[in-house]
């Protein structure tokens, strides 16, 4: 199968069967596709919380748009972006690398002193915004592991973050939710998307060539 087949094949499921369930190997693959994204600079500064327990996924479904979707879903991956850039993080990301390379540390001092220049002198918000930009890059290469497994999918922003962070206490992590990603098997009765066309804007009008 090819990317774009993978792609075509999946659709945003409205309905999980909840009997039936993702391997523990497929949900490392999917995690590990979020894991070696890009990312501005490297600094992967998000992290991915599994749901796999289902009291946790009652205590989350009172914060979801889609209750039904977080309850019967196999799994619920939450995509949680760092708070804010500290210069703490920054260096912690860049001695991890450069012991991981053989290099000494410091390597890439005037660098990571660059990017302190840039980001600590931000609000709390425009951090936070260019870090939510990193974590969606994540998303939608998982979701297209996914597709690649044929596992059923639906990103999610449908969502209350308060409820989220506070289930899951990813303040004590320095984190915020950022978008869900449910994860299962559809059930053809209720998922009323799997049947339809797939529609996207036509190629013509969606590429601009200048």
């Amino acid at each position: 199968m090819s990317l774009i087949e993978d792609l075509n094949w999946r659709h945003a499921v409205k309905a999980y069967d909840p009997s039936k369930k993702v391997s523990k190997e497929n949900i490392d693959k999917i995690v590990e596709a979020a894991r070696l994204a890009p990312t501005s600079s490297g600094l992967q500064p998000f992290r991915l919380i599994v749901v796999e327990d289902q009291e946790t996924k009652e205590k989350l479904v009172k914060g979801s748009l889609n209750p039904d979707c977080m309850r019967d879903c196999s799994h619920v991956i939450v995509f949680a972006a760092w708070d804010r850039y500290t210069a703490e993080r920054i260096d912690k990301v860049y001695d991890f690398t450069t012991d991981e390379r053989g290099l000494p540390r410091g390597r890439f001092s005037s660098y990571t002193d660059m990017l302190k220049a840039i980001y600590l002198k931000q609000s709390a918000e425009e951090n936070f915004a260019h870090i939510v930009r990193q974590a969606y890059i994540a998303l939608g290469l998982s979701l297209a592991q996914a597709a690649e497994l044929r596992i059923d999918s639906t990103p999610a922003e449908g969502f209350d973050n308060k409820v989220v962070d506070q289930v899951l206490e990813l303040e004590k992590e320095g984190l915020k939710s950022v978008s869900l990603m449910y994860v299962g098997y559809a059930n053809p009765e209720g998922d009323w998307l799997g049947s339809m066309k797939k529609v996207r804007i036509p190629t013509e009008e969606f590429l601009i060539k200048k």
